[in-house]
């Protein structure tokens, strides 16, 4: 008996190596790149998470990078990844974006979104969605009617800010100012409690996206997967509920209705519903996010924030009527402000990643990336390289000057790279303009705590950015 035992126990060790060893050295048919597989099932997931902070390269990106190179392999959520940090390779990766590469992202992150979304689609459909996208937030229509509504939005909550009698988190309250004006602009949702209940499961979808897909009761992810739940099933009834009504609001679901009662349409409900999903995750996070680090930029360089002040007071000084609205192109002469953006964007690399899938085997300065794996680039370490930028941990705006600012290059990738820039990259930047403007012109405000910030590897304040704001009467 004891002998059968310790042959079993023998074989089992044989099978636990055995699985070890596939899991460490999967297929190929050729070599490839250097790098470590973690943990079998795991990976090197956990490593991957863990909190870091300031704007330097992610510490596990940057120990692979010193040991292996700028292109090594690993596995992080149960996907064999490639990750890149080579500027020519990546742009190698645009350029060939849908015949060596497609857009892709990892099992759990389109698990979350459900597959029916302008991200997951490719070809002619995706550039059937993404006209449609920037029918709303495109430079057509900001110019039209966006830029305004957005001001005058921008300008009622500051002011609220300012006149609320305590300290704000400016982080929270930027969060609920974006959502609650994309949320109206999107499917006409105003009512405050309902407003409210679907920023809420918006919430818990942003602590939960990145993290380790493990759905069980407690964990972040599985709180995750009930919030997108709980926002499609809130869009979907008000879907449902403006399809039964003759009603018209002149918001974005009127058109997707008109869209989907076309003969020759591609978009479908479900599509639609999904559409608005992605929409509100995507202004919902990163432009708070850039709002919040605009603030502690801002406050922790003086002469920035005067360079500004002359900027935008300028801007009031040549109108005709000081109390009219920003134009487009008063919007387009705000040379610095654009220099701030894009420096901000620089430091911050909100997006902590970017993801194509090979779907053919891929040569590479003598390794092979097989088909059906993941190749991931990283924008921080193109942003803070000291070849590109001077100093590059140190916010300097000026940098910028007599560069054009472009929304993507080898070098800058704040909004993605190739045919798949950031569709909603124009809105942000106004959003951002405007914010800028009325904040430097008609408010004073001090820092009163927080300001840290954690990337895991998304940017989080955990202990927020509380100011107090006055007015300034001028």
């Amino acid at each position: 008996m004891w002998v059968v035992f310790m042959c079993l126990v023998a074989l089992i060790a044989v099978w636990v190596s055995h699985w070890v060893y596939i899991w460490q050295n999967p297929k190929c048919n050729w070599k490839l790149p250097p790098g470590s597989m973690g943990f079998p099932l795991i990976g090197e997931t956990l490593e991957y998470f863990t909190p870091h902070s300031l704007y330097d390269i992610p510490p596990f990106i940057k120990k692979r990078i010193t040991r292996y190179g700028s292109l090594f392999r690993t596995n992080l959520v149960g996907q064999n990844i490639v990750v890149s940090t080579d500027p020519e390779f990546n742009y190698h990766i645009f350029k060939n974006e849908g015949k060596s590469f497609l857009f892709w992202y990892p099992e759990s992150f389109t698990e979350i979104f459900g597959g029916q979304d302008i991200l997951t689609y490719h070809g002619v459909v995706h550039k059937y969605l993404k006209n449609l996208v920037l029918h709303l937030v495109g430079p057509e229509n900001l110019k039209a009617k966006l830029l305004s509504e957005m001001e005058e939005m921008t300008r009622k909550h500051l002011t609220s800010w300012a006149r609320c009698g305590t300290t704000v988190d400016i982080k929270q309250v930027s969060s609920e100012m974006v959502f609650n004006y994309f949320a109206y602009k999107l499917i006409g949702y105003d009512g405050l409690e309902g407003t409210r209940k679907l920023r809420e499961n918006f919430s818990a979808i942003i602590n939960g996206i990145i993290s380790f897909p493990l759905s069980i009761p407690g964990t972040a992810y599985h709180a995750c997967l009930q919030g997108r739940k709980n926002a499609l099933k809130m869009i979907k009834e008000k879907f449902d509920e403006r399809k039964a009504s003759n009603k018209k609001y002149g918001d974005y679901l009127d058109h997707l209705l008109e869209e989907v009662k076309k003969e020759d349409t591609i978009l479908t409900e479900e599509i639609a519903v999904n559409l608005v999903f992605g929409l509100l995750f995507a202004t919902y996070e990163t432009t708070s996010t850039a709002l919040t680090l605009a603030v502690k930029f801002i406050s922790d360089h003086p002469r920035v924030q005067a360079e500004l002040a002359i900027e935008h007071m300028q801007i009031i000084k040549n109108r005709q009527r000081k109390d009219s609205q920003i134009t487009w192109q008063e919007y387009r002469s705000m040379t610095f402000t654009h220099m701030v953006i894009n420096e901000i964007v620089r430091l911050a690399n909100i997006v902590p990643g970017i993801y194509r899938k090979v779907i053919q085997d891929v040569e590479i300065n003598g390794y092979t990336i097989p088909a059906g794996w993941l190749v991931m680039i990283v924008p921080s370490v193109l942003h803070i390289n000291p070849d590109k930028y001077d100093d590059p941990l140190t916010f300097n705006p000026w940098r910028w000057e007599g560069n054009e600012l472009h929304l993507g290059s080898k070098t800058f990738m704040g909004f993605g790279g190739g045919v798949r820039l950031c569709v909603g990259a124009d809105f942000a930047k106004v959003q951002l303009a405007i914010f800028i403007h009325q904040l430097v012109l008609n408010l004073r405000w001090t820092v009163v705590k927080g300001g840290d910030i954690i990337r895991k590897p998304t940017l989080t304040f955990p202990n927020g950015l509380h100011l107090q704001i006055l007015e300034k009467h001028l």
